[in-house]
C-alpha cells in the first residue's frame, strides 16, 4: 500500500494526487475558482474516509467537494459535532429566562433521578460544569459509552456515576454531560429538545435537523447521533461566525453568548486545546479558530479575523485510526486557511 495511505499523517496528506472517485463539485466566482484552493480539496480525495468539505466566506460557499457519492445537502450523523448546538439552546434558555445562568445547580432540576445515597457533590455541579466538561463526574464517553447507552436510564446513570474530579476541576469529557443539558432543557420547558432547536433556531436560514436520537425515556440524546446536511452544519456555524444573527440580520442569540461560547474555560488532557460551551479552540495557521469535532471526522472550523467557515463529514464507521484522521483534518484545515488568506 502506497505511503499516501493509511496511517495517515500530514506528510502523507503533502504527498496528495490520489484519483478522484465519484467526486462531485461546485465553485462560485472568484476565490472558488482559484486553482489552489481547488488543486487542494481534490488532493484531499486520497483520505478514504472523507466525504464532503465546504469552504465558505463572508458566507458565501467559494468552493466544495463531494467525494465517493456523498453530497453536501444529504443529511449525515454529526456525531459531537451536536454539542455546540445543545449548549445554544441552553444559551438561549438562560436568555429568555427559562435558566437562571450557568451556576444554576443541576440537582433541584433533575432531583427525581439522583440516588437516595449520592454524593453529595452532586449538589454543586452547575449548567457552567456541563457546558465546560468540568461536572467531575466519571465520563459516559469512550470506552464506557456502550455500556452507558445500554442502561434503563440514560440521566440517571450519568447523574449517578463516581467522581473523578471536583466538580469545576480538570475537564473530563462526557457526552453524558450534555445530555443532561437535554434533559434540563427538555424539563424545564416542557418540550422537547428537538422542538426547542427547531423553534429557536427556525430564522437560522439553511438550518434543519433530519433526526436525532432518543434515549428511553424520550429524551433526545445530547451531543450524538444527530443528522444534519453539511450545508445545515454550516448554517449553524456561520450564525457564530457573524456573532449571533443569521443570515438576514436577524439576531439568533446574543453576542455575549458566542464571546461566552468561544471563551477557553478548560482544556482537553489530549490534545491541549481549549474548550468552552462546545467548542474547542486551537491556534492554526497562525490563526485563532474555533471548532467543533464529532467522531470519525465530522467538522466544523470558524477563523473569524478571515471570516471563513469550513465543513467536513466523514465516514462515522469505528475504526481505530479516528485521531489521525481528525488530526489530517486539522492539517487539511490549515492549509484551506493558509490558501484563502493568500488569496
Amino acid at each position: 500500500m502506497s505511503d499516501c495511505f493509511l496511517p495517515m499523517s500530514r506528510r502523507a496528506f503533502l504527498c496528495g494526487g490520489a484519483a478522484l472517485i465519484g467526486m462531485g463539485s461546485f465553485a462560485i466566482p472568484t476565490l472558488g475558482q482559484d486553482g489552489r484552493l481547488a488543486a487542494l480539496l481534490d488532493e484531499a480525495s486520497s483520505f478514504p474516509s472523507l466525504q464532503t468539505i465546504m469552504v465558505a466566506r463572508n458566507g458565501t460557499v467559494i468552493i466544495e467537494r463531494a467525494y465517493r457519492g456523498h453530497s453536501s445537502n444529504a443529511p449525515t450523523n454529526i456525531k459531537s459535532a451536536s454539542k455546540p448546538i445543545v449548549a445554544t439552546l441552553v444559551g438561549i434558555a438562560i436568555e429568555q429566562g427559562i435558566l437562571e445562568g450557568i451556576d444554576q445547580a443541576i440537582a433541584p432540576i433533575l432531583s427525581a433521578d439522583i440516588a437516595a445515597n449520592a454524593d453529595p457533590r452532586i449538589e454543586t455541579v452547575t449548567i457552567g460544569h456541563l457546558l465546560t466538561m468540568q461536572a467531575g463526574l466519571r465520563p459516559t464517553s469512550g470506552a464506557e459509552y456502550g455500556r452507558w447507552v445500554s442502561s434503563e436510564n440514560w440521566v440517571r446513570a450519568a447523574l449517578n456515576r463516581p467522581f473523578d474530579a471536583a466538580p469545576g476541576g480538570h475537564m473530563l469529557y462526557s457526552t453524558g454531560s450534555t445530555h443532561l443539558l437535554s434533559a434540563i432543557l427538555t424539563r424545564t420547558t416542557g418540550q422537547s429538545t428537538l422542538a426547542l432547536a427547531r423553534g429557536w433556531l427556525a430564522s437560522v436560514e439553511g438550518f434543519s435537523i433530519d433526526s436525532w436520537a432518543r434515549d428511553p425515556q424520550g429524551i433526545y440524546l445530547g451531543g450524538n447521533e444527530m443528522a444534519m446536511s453539511p450545508r445545515s452544519l454550516l448554517a449553524f456555524g456561520e450564525v457564530f461566525r457573524r456573532g449571533g444573527l443569521n443570515a438576514s440580520g436577524g439576531r439568533v442569540i446574543s453576542e455575549y453568548w458566542v464571546e461566552q461560547a468561544w471563551m477557553a474555560r478548560t482544556r482537553s488532557r489530549y490534545s491541549d486545546d481549549g474548550y468552552g460551551y462546545g467548542w474547542f479552540l486551537r491556534s492554526m495557521a497562525g490563526e485563532d479558530i474555533r471548532y467543533a469535532w464529532g467522531y470519525g471526522g465530522q467538522m466544523l472550523y470558524i477563523v473569524p479575523r478571515l471570516d471563513l467557515s469550513v465543513v467536513m463529514t466523514s465516514d462515522d464507521a469505528p475504526r481505530p485510526t479516528t485521531i489521525a484522521d481528525r488530526d489530517n483534518l486539522h492539517a487539511l484545515s490549515a492549509r484551506i486557511i493558509e490558501t484563502v488568506r493568500d488569496l
